[in-house]
């Protein structure tokens, strides 16, 4: 601090002395605003936020601001820079520390001196969330950029915690030219170090946009190896980068394939955006792969997906994949994905209405032949709808929905799995379309009874051609159905003063007026089924439109839930379903073997239990059993418990299927999985997990890794190990720099050696 400013510090001090009627050599010390400032002292600047008026031509430091040199210390809440005037002062209620602890409060407090040359030469900026940027020297200009020159970033603050050791990482750079106009931001020789060491070096990094959610999409550079490629070092460039557009680079090294070359570009607009990705190679060794479509010198792939909204309630987009082959993406590991879907879509969302039209293509990845291609379904197109429209009080709900499918295959789509043979679909084409309206409305009886009728319809128009030589022959169907349903429940509620006790018994009676399952002639999309609790009480247990129940059927059951005082409780639910007239749609054949032996396709069904439970802090359990009353025996249950606290972890999962030959599986199938995780030191963890088949004394799966994470930094090596038919064991490194605002950047990827 300047002597002037010094000077001016006492004399305000003396003259409130003075007013006070005492004297001032009595009561000012003899060091009293007298230490020199060191001119190399370093200096500080904290702030939860540093601004810049373009038209005023001011820098505003917000919010706690501290101004610190050589021993000396100014607090207050708004510091201006007028560049105009040059001048420095904080704006309203001041304070200043000198380096004996003396303390004064002012207002509207000049800054001078070698205290104004400390806010202009060196900063520290303290923001909201922790984080800490230094610099020695910064300047804005005109045009909006700031620089700052010799700078560093730390989400962490000083990033070391209260045992004095270093966690998180830091970045630093002679140079950081941030251009608030475009949010872009360039670093000149940018290091990055993790736990206070050093390990990355760049010439440059230019960033396009700091927003978050940019940030999030910035691409990362990583390490693989496989057996097909060797070691491989990725290396993402940005060529060209601004709010609308990116093209980036991404070469990538292998030491047994030569070079892989990858380009995207990304575009973005006001409504929506497109990206293209391309990549491509010429293989140095065809040996490597097995496939016989892989053997090829030259391999790619080209991805196109967009995504715009042209109206407030409409999206629509699109999305194409062309390789040579489709092995090329995971082989390169360009994709996890098992398959890839071109398509174009439409949805309009809004407060009562959904509606969406897709044309899709399916196109399995990986070593499948031309034939296997041929299996897959084409939807030309899928358009669904649904509308809700709440009546007035007291008169209930309208829901209408509708579902148009058009399927085509080049052809049939069948295997065979333990002697039993499924077809999921026949070659050329289908059509069906269907139609729903239903009201209800939920009534309170006497005694606490609540009563929900459902009045309801589906009409369905659907056609195959009969093309496929193992399919139906060319049929057309139509069909009404009339639904009708009654639920009825009695919740009945105890309660002690600290535990709530609910039990709710549970009657449904559920009519579908027709004998026609089968609603799409063949079954494309509603092939997925498990009886279990989630779906006890539902109208309909199809996942798709092409089939539905039939008859009248009850479904009987209840919940039963207890909440405890400490947040933990018990929940309850069981049932069974009864098929009571009318053709039972769960025994009817279906070629891709839906429900067959599930548990419904008998007149009384299995009766099924869901147990879900937290006990004490940090222990959940959850469970599911599906018996045959009819002999009596278990035909699927399923158990997990999991505990976590303080670092520690460990769970074991239960899972057994009775034999069931008609779905296939032709003996009892047990697994028992077991994980745990032990905190080894601070921010250290290690894992470990493994999964038995209990049916045939024999492990099928181990993995086990270790884990940093210091709420910054993540970094972990896992190892996952399988026995099975091709044993196969995979190495999973993962890196991740983290900020409490948001910022999670790193990468996740599968070392495989045994491919």
């Amino acid at each position: 601090m300047s002597s002037a400013l010094r000077l001016a510090c006492v004399s305000v001090t003396v003259a409130l002395i003075a007013a006070g009627g005492a004297t001032a050599e009595v009561l000012i010390p003899s060091d009293f605003f007298n230490a020199p400032i060191d001119p190399s002292a370093p200096s500080v600047i904290e702030a939860n936020t540093l601004t810049f008026d373009r038209a005023s031509n001011v820098i505003l430091a917000n919010g706690h601001v501290v101004l610190k040199r050589g021993g000396y210390a100014l607090t207050g809440q708004d510091l201006v820079y007028n560049r105009n005037t040059d001048h420095v002062h904080f704006i309203g209620a001041a304070t200043i520390r000198d380096p004996s602890g003396n303390l004064t409060e002012t207002t509207d407090l000049k800054v001078t001196g070698e205290m104004k040359q400390a806010f202009l030469e060196a900063m520290t900026i303290t923001t909201y969330d922790g984080a800490r940027i230094t610099a020695d020297s910064a300047d804005y200009d005109a045009a909006l950029e700031t620089l700052l020159v010799n700078a560093t970033y730390a989400p962490c603050g000083e990033c070391i915690d209260s045992k004095g050791r270093r966690i998180g990482w830091s970045m630093k750079a002679k140079r950081v030219i941030s251009n608030s106009k475009d949010n872009s931001l360039y670093l000149d020789q940018p290091s990055l170090a993790i736990l206070g060491i050093p390990v990355a070096w760049l010439p440059f990094l230019w960033l396009p946009d700091t927003s978050d959610s940019v940030l999030s999409r910035i691409p990362k550079p990583t390490y693989s190896f496989t057996e097909k490629t060797g070691h491989a070092l990725a290396f993402t460039s940005t060529v060209h980068s601004s709010r609308w557009t990116d093209v980036i680079l991404t070469p990538t090294l292998m030491s047994r394939q030569g070079l892989l070359v990858g380009a995207e570009w990304v575009q973005r607009f006001n409504s929506g955006s497109f990206r293209v990705k391309g990549s491509g190679l010429y293989q140095r060794d065809l040996s490597a792969f097995t496939f016989s479509e892989a053997k090829r010198s030259r391999r790619g792939a080209i991805q196109v997906s967009g995504s715009f909204q042209p109206t407030e309630d409409w999206t629509v987009g699109m999305s194409y994949t062309a390789f040579t082959d489709a092995a090329y993406l995971p082989d390169y590991t360009r994709t996890d994905d098992k398959s890839s879907v071109n398509e174009v879509y439409a949805t309009n969302l809004t407060e009562n209405t959904y509606i969406d039209a897709l044309v899709q293509s399916f196109t399995l990845l990986g070593d499948v032949t031309e034939a296997s291609q041929g299996q897959q379904g084409q939807t030309m197109p899928t358009v669904r709808f649904e509308h809700v429209e709440d009546l007035a009080p007291g008169m209930g709900r309208i829901e209408v929905s509708g579902k148009l499918l058009r399927v085509h295959r080049n052809l049939d789509s069948t295997t065979s799995v333990a002697d039993t043979p499924y077809t999921f679909g026949y070659a050329d084409n289908k059509q069906h379309a269907n139609f729903q309206a239903d009201w209800q409305n939920q009534y309170i009886g006497g005694g606490g009874f609540i009563f929900t009728p459902y009045l309801g319809g589906r009409v369905d128009a659907a056609y195959y051609d009969g093309s496929s030589a193992i399919g139906p022959r060319a049929t057309t169907l139509f069909s009404a159905t009339p639904i009708a349903a009654m639920d009825i429940r009695y919740p009945m509620a105890a309660n002690d003063g600290l535990t709530v006790h609910v039990v709710e018994p549970i009657a449904q009676l559920v009519y579908r007026g027709s004998d026609t399952t089968a609603l799409g002639v063949t079954n494309d999309d509603a092939q997925s089924f498990v009886f279990d609790d989630t779906n006890l009480f539902s109208y309909n247990r199809f996942s798709g439109s092409d089939r539905q129940e039939t008859g009248l059927r009850a479904n009987i059951g209840g919940r039963y839930q207890v909440n405890f005082a400490d947040n933990t409780y018990l929940e309850l639910i069981a049932g069974q379903s009864f098929q009571l007239a009318g053709a039972n749609a769960f025994a009817a054949t279906d070629p891709a073997q839906t429900a067959a032996g599930g548990g419904l396709d008998t007149t009384a069904s299995y009766a099924v239990l869901g147990a879900y439970g937290v006990f004490e802090t940090g222990i959940k359990v959850s469970g599911k059993l599906q018996i045959n009353t009819a002999i009596p025996s278990i035909s699927r249950a399923g158990f997990g418990a999991n505990f976590s606290k303080e670092g520690y972890s460990t769970g074991i999962d239960y899972n057994y299927l009775a034999a069931n030959i008609a779905a296939g599986v032709i003996s009892d199938q047990h697994e028992i999985g077991g994980n745990v995780g032990v905190p080894i030191a601070d921010y250290w963890t290690l894992k470990a997990a493994s999964y038995w088949d209990l049916q045939t004394n024999k492990w099928y799966n181990v993995s086990g890794g270790l884990q940093y994470d210091d709420g910054y930094l993540l970094m972990s090596l896992d190892g996952t190990r399988t026995n099975g038919v091709a044993d196969d064991t995979k190495i999973t490194a993962t890196f991740s720099i983290k900020a409490p605002a948001g910022l999670n950047l790193g990468y996740s990827r599968v070392l495989t050696p045994g491919q």
